[in-house]
């Protein structure tokens, strides 16, 4: 590697370009506020595709980048959205689409909470602002959108693999186009990114990894790469890329657009960048650079895109960049609201009652009143600590908590490990990312029957970031495991004891609640455990003698749907000859047959079972499979049974409600079904 004391830029660019580039560069703005009113921005609104910006020169790409971001704020303040990661990537999406020509060049984001900017440049603008709203843009990259998401993302760490995949099968045909992934430092934390650059090293492929480091995940990045990554920043050096595409080690010039957070309080001796970690697999390193710095890169990536072979390109930016207060509070600005109408009422008096917990707020609770009785508790999260309600446990109890990163898979086997030391891990984790940690949970866990809980937030629909998050899948893959129990709670105080119910087991156990707040359930003290197994019947509803006798057996937070489907149907005089008993299952494994028997036998005539999941598998098929398989009531009456789910496809975003409303599981929509049923 050669070396050089000169600017970076000497090498390639006069003096007076030298002057222009940083001339250029400061003049991108900051903003304090995101405005009502859709701005001005005459550049943007030439922009229907990227071919139209290969017109645009230098000056005009960073009036560009001004517009787009002023744009965005406009737009997250219409519709809400991920923010602060869509402001912190503007430069780098208008280089990269610049230089590139897409879609016939492949551009692969990960997890793809920062692609707003591309989906403006792609030909979306003024459909944005329907952005996460039903039948409108997806929050994430979707290839069924357009053409130019070539892969579909939601999850973390995957970019790498499927752009690998592409190279690999474009020079298969050979075709020479650039495949570039932009993958950030919290998402390379994952395994899988690993996994693939180990693979592009042996496969020789060409492949273009551009490396997004602002030191953030969702919040701080953690753990032994962010300590290497700040160590390349200590350095105070970068490996520069020549004309010729050759590594230059120079000094790197002042970053004013980023300040990286000091964390890391004991940084070993600062590394030569030679022997930094991707170039020790056999990357092709260059780095680190200034990712607001348009003309820089312009210049870098013009350059490494023409090199052959796996090539990383290491650039430095801000979350929330240009926006104030998003740079100042990066966690709080990951992902926004839509700003309230300007008429909206504001009331004189707050309101006397308290507002609804969250279920993540059931579980902190849970976390700290246990922990400050039982020592054996520690608790694991895979960089989810917010969204978990860990905060208040990791400030309470820093050496009982554990951060592991975006690494699901290990987040399980960790707590396998840690079970087997006398100790109880609780792993805290989304339903939507315990799918990434399944040969995990069964082999490192349940094969062993270690002492390990699950509590598995996120259950269910979530809305509006749509079919990649939904949890909607967990009541299936766990069931089918030996030596698991899962509880289905129906409310917040009933989440704090089935907690503290599988918490007090010995064995593997998953507690499962849905995203959001409760019903307003009051928690109750001191924490009590259910017997396993045994469910709840919470009402019956109409005559004894009714000729149709209804048992409608609901799990989780759909109990409350349950009750007020009986009560349209029985009190509305839908169903003027029926009764309802109305079953709070609680138990998904083990299910509660005696109770099953008991209701066939006392003559029930109609079986209903209830569940935010799907269909196929799910709660409804473990009763089915009973009563099919073993129940000897059933085998002498048969009761006419239905199935109440999500039907077998994937749902679109939209809001909670529109969601419920389009499987059929509203209150409208179950009583539909239920008088189906009932004919």
């Amino acid at each position: 590697m050669q070396q050089s004391t000169h600017s970076p830029q000497s090498k390639s660019l006069s003096a007076s370009a030298i002057d222009s580039a940083a001339s250029l560069s400061n003049l991108q703005k900051t903003y304090a506020a995101i405005p009502r009113e859709r701005p001005h921005t005459p550049l943007l609104d030439k922009v229907d595709a990227p071919i139209d910006l290969k017109t645009f020169s230098e000056s005009q790409l960073i009036t560009l980048a001004d517009e787009l971001r002023l744009f965005l704020l406009y737009s997250a303040g219409q519709s809400g959205g991920h923010f602060g990661a869509n402001l912190g990537v503007i430069e780098l999406t208008i280089a990269l689409h610049y230089l590139l020509d897409a879609p016939q060049d492949q551009i692969v984001w990960d997890v793809g909470h920062q692609a707003y900017a591309h989906k403006v440049l792609t030909g979306r603008r003024d459909k944005l602002g329907t952005i996460r709203s039903k039948d409108g843009l997806t929050a994430f990259p979707e290839r069924a959108e357009s053409v130019y998401d070539t892969f579909g993302v939601g999850h973390s760490s995957t970019s790498i693999s499927a752009a690998l995949g592409m190279s690999l099968a474009l020079r298969y045909q050979d075709i020479a186009q650039t495949v570039a992934c932009i993958i950030g430092d919290g998402a390379m934390t994952g395994g899988m990114a690993f996994e693939a650059m180990n693979d592009a090293v042996q496969q020789d492929a060409d492949l273009l990894v551009i490396l997004n480091d602002n030191d953030m995940s969702i919040s701080c990045s953690i753990g032994g790469f962010s300590r290497h990554l700040a160590t390349l920043w200590e350095s105070g050096y970068q490996v520069d890329i020549s004309d010729a595409g050759e590594p230059i080690l120079c000094k790197r010039p002042v970053m004013q657009a980023f300040d990286r957070r000091k964390r890391h309080k004991e940084l070993r001796d600062v590394p030569q960048l030679e022997d930094n970690l991707f170039k020790a697999i056999g990357f092709t390193y260059f780095g680190p650079f200034d990712g607001h710095d348009i003309p820089e890169l312009l210049r870098v990536l013009s350059l490494a895109k023409q090199l052959k072979g796996p090539v990383l390109v290491h650039i430095y930016t801000t979350k929330g960049k240009g926006f104030a207060p998003a740079e100042l509070d990066p966690v709080g600005y990951h992902a926004i609201s839509k700003l309230p109408a300007e008429n909206e009422a504001v009331e004189d008096s707050p309101k006397e009652s308290k507002p609804l917990l969250k279920y993540s707020q059931v579980f902190g609770q849970f976390l700290c009143d246990k922990a400050a009785i039982d020592h054996k508790l520690l608790a694991i999260t895979p960089a989810m600590e917010e969204g978990s309600g860990m905060i208040e446990f990791a400030r309470q109890f820093p050496k009982r908590f554990f951060d592991v990163a975006i690494a699901e898979q290990h987040a399980v086997t960790l707590a396998g490990g840690m079970a087997t030391q006398g100790v109880k891990p609780i792993v805290a984790i989304y339903s939507t990312f315990l799918q990434r940690g399944y040969d995990q949970l069964i082999h490192d866990v349940a094969l062993q029957n270690l002492d390990v809980m699950f509590a598995i937030d996120r259950a269910g629909l979530v809305g509006e970031d749509g079919a990649t998050h939904a949890g909607v899948f967990d009541f299936a893959f766990l069931r089918c495991v030996p030596n698991m129990l899962i509880a289905a709670p129906k409310d917040e105080n009933e989440c704090y004891h089935l907690l503290n119910t599988c918490y007090e087991y010995q064995g593997c156990t998953a507690v499962r609640y849905p995203r959001g707040v409760g019903t307003g359930a009051v928690i109750t003290q001191p924490a009590q455990v259910y017997p396993i197994g045994k469910a709840v019947v919470e009402s019956v509803l109409g005559q004894d003698d009714a000729a149709n006798k209804l048992a409608l057996l609901a799990f989780g937070t759909m109990v409350e749907a349950a009750q007020q489907a009986a009560e349209s149907l029985i009190n509305d005089n839908i169903e003027s000859d029926c009764q309802v008993h109305v079953v709070n299952m609680r138990w998904v494994k083990p299910l509660d047959t005696h109770l099953l028997e008991t209701l066939i036998e006392q003559g029930i005539t109609h079986i209903a079972t209830l569940e935010e999941h799907m269909i196929m598998g799910g709660a409804g098929s473990a009763v089915n499979e009973y009563l099919l398989n073993e129940s000897p009531t059933f085998k002498n009456s048969h009761p006419v049974i239905c199935n109440i789910g999500i039907s077998d496809r994937f749902i679109a975003h939209g809001s909670p409600a529109e969601q419920m409303a389009d499987c059929g599981l509203d209150v409208v929509g179950v009583v539909s079904q239920l008088q189906q049923l009932l004919k």
